[in-house]
């Protein structure tokens, strides 16, 4: 088994547990659910140049604890101040330090940049979630659905007006995916069973969709050089964490970053 697989089983657990204390209901009473319309990802992607979805993430299961002074709605702060296209917030508890509090949190602080649920989503009552704390996207991770469980993920999620990106970490995971239904992929560079990381699984596998599907890369993002590769072979978004929350002033180094590459893709033209 996977880390991923192990993750799964545990959110079973959690899901359950929470539909039990939190009814479907009741969630659709809470001020986000009804008083806003989600963003769009899509639109955020859309922007000139390498849209830069930052990541607000205490702990991994592969690096432990990233971020001790952490403090998510500044954070993500300064991502919006400093020209995030979106932010990806992660909700895991038990593996990432995550919760939806942090969401909510954030949303009440950042009112006008795209909030992405990035939690392990396997029931449709996590949707309802993702939009009652503020949430206008939500991760799918195909690897972890079935076709059929994915399809109607992604038609639930789009109902309640949220955004999906759908996450593949293989080529056979493109199997799974309805073009016609998928507006948003990212691929994960990640092994998930290694941990390491691999650049060239973005190129291979985007090779492989069409063109007209926003493509975001992820994971072990951290050299400008290897930004501009991305954006040169049509990438449109990258979604990057450690890097920025290890730095200092993560808005800051999320603005260094971009400002690097845009150097680096002048001085080659």
């Amino acid at each position: 088994m996977s880390i991923l697989d192990d993750i799964i089983d545990d959110t079973r657990d959690l899901v359950e547990r929470r539909k039990q204390n939190t009814p479907i209901s009741e969630l659709q009473d809470r001020p986000f659910y009804d008083e806003r319309e989600p963003l769009s990802l899509v639109d955020a992607l859309q922007e000139r140049g390498l849209s830069f979805l930052a990541e607000v993430k205490k702990a991994s299961p592969s690096k432990g604890v990233i971020r001790d002074d952490f403090d998510p709605a500044g954070i993500a702060q300064q991502y919006a101040e400093h020209g995030a296209a979106a932010i990806s917030v992660l909700t895991e508890p038990l593996h990432f330090q995550g919760s939806l509090e942090h969401m909510a949190w954030i949303r009440a602080h950042v009112p006008d940049t795209p909030l992405l649920r990035k939690d392990f989503i396997i029931d449709p009552y996590q949707l309802v979630e993702a939009r009652a704390v503020g949430a206008d996207a939500v991760l799918l991770i195909a690897t972890a659905l079935a076709p059929g469980q994915l399809s109607e993920l992604h038609a639930a999620a789009t109902e309640l007006g949220l955004s999906c990106l759908v996450e593949v970490y293989t080529e056979e995971d493109l199997e799974k995916i309805d073009w016609n239904q998928v507006k948003v992929l990212g691929v994960n560079n990640r092994d998930l069973h290694t941990f390491e990381v691999d650049i060239e699984n973005s190129l291979r596998i985007f090779d492989q969709t069409p063109k007209s599907v926003g493509r975001v890369a992820e994971s072990g993002l951290s050299d400008p050089e290897t930004l501009v590769r991305l954006r040169r072979a049509g990438v449109n978004g990258v979604l990057i964490g450690e890097h920025f929350m290890r730095a200092e002033h993560p808005g800051k180094a999320l603005a260094q970053l971009r400002a690097d590459g845009k150097k680096i893709a002048a001085q080659a033209r």
